[in-house]
């Protein structure tokens, strides 16, 4: 029986961006009606509010990476000193980037949040604060932490992708419950989020595949990604 070949590069890329387009037309159409209802949900103040919220907390993740270095630093007199970094220093860049990336779109967008215009969209202008993002909200900052983590973790964990996933998406729902950001907001930081992840996983093995072939952790091409998440 003869299987279906999987979509390409190409197909993959065309797909995601007609679906993060139709999401973020999606979002903006629920922008208001979404802070007129969802806003002070009461999550934000509750201890599950907290929790999603700290899924954003830059040092969080660099905290999680730090512990990753430590469980592989073993490996480095059999892979490398490399390899044995690997996995922490990706979930840091992940989160890092995502973090850098939300603050400059911030800087080009400079939409304000939501609830200093009871729920109208309003744009700052150039003149005022133009390297200040204080007070800006598209992208959400926390939001793009946590999808940049989600989509590395997704990758170096992949039995476990949608507890990742599930966290990013409780911390961008904690910023619009809060009033903080409008749905279109976190959905935006959705979409970057997942490109930095998807972005340094592929520089990540384009790397190992120039250090004689290995996958980027010291492993053989042969190693099945998707049995184990250890390096």
């Amino acid at each position: 029986m003869s299987s279906t070949p999987p979509p390409s590069p190409r197909t993959r890329l065309l797909r995601f961006a007609l679906a993060s387009a139709a999401a973020i037309v999606l979002a903006h159409l629920v922008d208001r009606w979404a802070f007129a209802h969802l806003a002070d949900a009461g999550l934000g103040g509750s201890d599950l509010g907290r929790m999603l919220r700290v899924m954003g907390f830059l040092p969080l993740w660099a905290t999680a990476g730090l512990a990753l270095v430590l469980h592989d630093w073993p490996l480095r007199a059999e892979r490398g000193t490399r390899a044995a970094l690997a996995r922490g220093v990706l979930l840091l860049l992940g989160a890092g980037l995502g973090g850098l990336a939300a603050e400059l779109l911030k800087l080009v967008f400079r939409r304000e949040r939501p609830r200093a215009h009871a729920g109208e969209y309003v744009f700052r202008a150039w003149t005022e604060r133009p390297l200040s993002t204080g007070g800006l909200a598209l992208p959400s900052s926390h939001a793009l932490v946590a999808w940049g983590a989600a989509a590395v973790l997704a990758h170096l964990f992949p039995r476990a992708r949608w507890v990742w996933y599930a966290l990013a998406a409780g911390c961008s729902w904690s910023r619009v419950a809060a009033g903080a950001h409008f749905v279109s907001d976190v959905v935006v930081s959705a979409v970057v989020g997942l490109l930095v992840g998807e972005g340094l996983w592929r520089w990540h093995l384009r790397r190992g595949e120039e250090r004689a072939g290995t996958d980027g952790f010291g492993r053989a091409p042969g190693w099945r990604r998707g049995r184990a998440s250890a390096p």
